[in-house]
């Protein structure tokens, strides 16, 4: 099973916010939660938070995630938080400047989102994605749709039999289409589940409740505390 991350653009200047770039700055090579979040440390680039438990209790669940402000990230650690799950942050090869950034303007991630065959380079990679059972995908919502850099992720990975779980940020689109267009890039083998999106105002019970909905065997979700230690 697996899960995907994200967040929302909409078509006013007002909210054109849904970039995420209006609330926080874009750091080069590497993503940081507010120091008053907590939970997951500084990600540096391709690198995977893993718990040092996970081989002995048989955690398999890994939430892969893209996010350019924080807003992504919070939900993922509070995924993490609830099913002790494994993290890896989608880093672009080439960061996100809050210029690239910027709605409207013609700049790099209007450009992407406008090209259905654009794929932004990733940064580093997931170690043995094949021992993961379900894959909790988060991004935010560019454009009504998923960052481009999303589609590379799932083209990169052989994820035959996996169950992915999607989630997204914004501000005022729902998840809608981006998902159904990100399933359509995996093949058949895969067990695509409906995914769920937040906005900025999501509260960590939130998160609880729509995961607890989801239903995940008690096999796979190990309510289990540990050290998590870069892998």
């Amino acid at each position: 099973m697996i899960v995907v991350l994200a967040a929302c653009g909409s078509e006013s200047a007002e909210s054109s916010s849904d970039f995420e770039s209006s609330t926080a700055s874009v750091t080069d090579n590497q993503s940081e939660i507010e120091s008053e979040t907590g939970g997951i440390e500084t990600l540096e680039d391709g690198d995977k938070i893993t718990d040092s438990d996970s081989d002995s209790t048989g955690n398999k669940i890994l939430v892969a995630y893209f996010s350019c402000t924080g807003m992504t990230e919070q939900i993922t650690r509070w995924i993490i938080d609830k099913t002790s799950a494994d993290s890896y942050e989608i880093v672009p090869e080439i960061p996100y400047t809050e210029e690239d950034l910027a709605y409207y303007t013609g700049g790099r991630a209007d450009q992407e989102q406008a090209d259905d065959s654009a794929r932004p380079a990733i940064s580093g990679n997931v170690t043995n994605i094949e021992q993961y059972d379900v894959i909790f995908l988060g991004y935010p919502i560019w454009h009504g749709q998923a960052p481009r850099i999303i589609c590379t992720f799932l083209e990169n990975y052989d994820l035959s039999g996996v169950t992915i779980i999607p989630f997204c940020t914004s501000h005022s689109s729902g998840i809608g289409s981006s998902a159904e267009n990100l399933h359509d890039l995996c093949s058949d083998t895969v067990t695509w589940l409906e995914g769920q999106r937040f906005s900025r105002d999501a509260t960590e019970s939130d998160v609880i409740e729509w995961v607890d909905s989801l239903e995940l065997s008690e096999n796979i979700i190990s309510m289990k505390v540990g050290k998590r230690t870069i892998a």
